[in-house]
């Protein structure tokens, strides 16, 4: 009874440990954006869901519009798409470009033409996992990806076969051209949210609505 009790408990440690070595992959510095050259890796994120970041000294209360370009889809080599098409990539797109617009809404006037007042914002959309369905939601619970999720959870980490969403933000003055910001962030849903894993893009979609949120703690 005791070694197959142990043997289902190393059987769960390895599962664990699998699920772990395919749960997460790390954004890169896309050699294709405009900013990439700028870009060094982020010593201030812990996180790791904004490993490469470039800053300046910004005054952000002196702007007071923002121009929301429609975001890219990332076409380079070096992008992190995992089997998501090309209309899951612009339904992506779409929802990032809105939920981005109405998180600045509430703080700049969204315009189309620049004055000295006025931030442009690029938004690219460089990566994207969709959520394994059944099993992505199943291993929230179950006796191999329960465990490691909620370490996670408590981490702040990726779960286990769950979506998320990577992307780079540009952010520039709109009358000079000069750029202020950029970062390349990934973003996923708390590793115990099961409400994320329903639907293949579920996780990608919260994650872009926290990408939003955090846009905005940047700007305060």
């Amino acid at each position: 009874m005791k070694a197959s009790t142990a043997l289902r408990q190393m059987a769960t440690a390895a599962i664990c440990l699998a699920l772990g070595a395919c749960a997460t992959t790390r954004p890169v510095n896309y050699t294709g954006l405009e900013s990439s050259p700028e870009l060094q890796p982020n010593p201030s994120d812990s996180s790791g869901r904004v490993p490469y970041a470039y800053t300046t000294e910004v005054d952000w209360h002196r702007y007071d519009k923002v121009i929301v370009e429609p975001v890219t889809i990332y076409r380079g080599p070096d992008n992190q798409f995992e089997k998501v098409s090309e209309q899951d990539k612009q339904d992506l797109a779409d929802y990032m470009r809105t939920k981005f617009g109405e998180a600045l809404s509430y703080r700049f006037s969204l315009v189309n033409r620049p004055d000295p007042r006025t931030l442009l914002v690029k938004l690219t959309l460089t990566g994207a996992k969709a959520t394994k369905q059944f099993v992505g939601t199943v291993t929230k619970f179950d006796l191999a990806g329960g465990p490691y999720n909620v370490v996670q959870s408590i981490r702040g980490k990726e779960g286990a076969m769950s979506g998320s969403v990577s992307y780079a933000v540009e952010i520039y003055d709109a009358s000079s051209h000069r750029l202020l910001n950029a970062y390349i962030a990934k973003q996923y849903p708390n590793a115990m949210n099961v409400k994320a894993t329903f639907g293949a893009l579920g996780a990608s979609r919260t994650g872009i609505k926290k990408g939003a949120e955090d846009l905005m703690a940047r700007l305060d």
